[in-house]
């Protein structure tokens, strides 16, 4: 029987997550998306804990326009919280989900935004 796309995403997610880990000088950018909104955690694996979020439903962020657009404010706005909590430096965790469209764009958001990976 075929996997389904949740499953696959899974897997997929599964096997990044073996090979990158995110500390307190290097945190983890973690990325998912829903139909509606899309989510950004910095995340400390070795303490776990998450070191700033940002999403699609907060009200600080301009949710206006499309899915894409509304994931370069968010990538915007994660990176204004890690330069507020002084981080600099990230690893990106694309969660199973292919880098493209609103995934790539949070990303390009927060490059923008100051973010280096």
């Amino acid at each position: 029987m075929a996997l389904s796309k949740v499953e696959k995403r899974i897997r997929i997610k599964r096997r990044v997550r073996g090979k990158i880990s995110g500390s307190s000088e290097l945190p983890r950018l973690s990325v998912y998306k829903s139909n509606k909104e899309i989510y950004a955690q910095l995340i400390d694996d070795i303490s776990g804990k998450t070191l700033a979020s940002a999403s699609s439903r907060e009200k600080g962020v301009d949710a206006k326009g499309t899915k894409t657009e509304v994931s370069v404010a968010v990538g915007k706005a994660i990176a204004v919280k890690a330069a507020a909590a002084g981080i600099e430096n990230i690893v990106f965790d694309r969660n199973g989900f292919v880098y493209h469209g609103r995934v790539k764009a949070l990303a390009d958001g927060a490059r923008e935004g100051g973010l280096k990976f």
